[in-house]
């Protein structure tokens, strides 16, 4: 038995001859065109930048939420901020010129349903004590 020895090239498949049919499908000798360019510049997408979040949207959110865990000791303050800057938001996210759309209507929610109460109770407070303070006491006196 023989083995091949190195640089004998009789064991290796040849490649076709041009013009002759053989197992491979035909080959043609020229190759495409290159461009002496690698890329096209401006090929590649362009990556878009997101629209600026509103302030005033994000300020309506953050209120809402401090009216909501503690706006009763300021007296709703904080809901009815909440509901101003939140129709503010709602103005300049309107044709998506800036992002934050849905914290201004979260803000306008949570002021809306607090602020109601909130005032509710400070009319109450303010009332109440201004009407014991001026109201004589009925305890008769020795």
């Amino acid at each position: 038995m023989t083995y091949p020895q190195p640089g004998d090239d009789s064991t290796r498949p040849q490649p076709p001859v041009l013009g002759v049919p053989g197992p491979y499908p035909p080959v043609s000798g020229a190759y495409p065109p290159v461009s002496a360019v690698p890329y096209q510049p401006g090929s590649y997408p362009q990556a878009v930048r997101p629209p600026l979040t509103s302030g005033t949207a994000t300020a309506s959110m953050v209120l809402g939420i401090l009216g909501v865990l503690g706006g009763w000791c300021l007296f709703g303050l904080p809901c009815l901020l909440a509901v101003i800057l939140g129709h503010v938001g709602l103005h300049e996210t309107r044709n998506n010129a800036k992002s934050g759309r849905g914290m201004a209507v979260a803000g306008l929610v949570l002021g809306y349903v607090f602020v109601a109460p909130m005032i509710l109770l400070t009319v109450m407070v303010f009332f109440g004590g201004l009407i014991g303070a001026a109201t004589p006491s009925t305890t008769p006196t020795p």
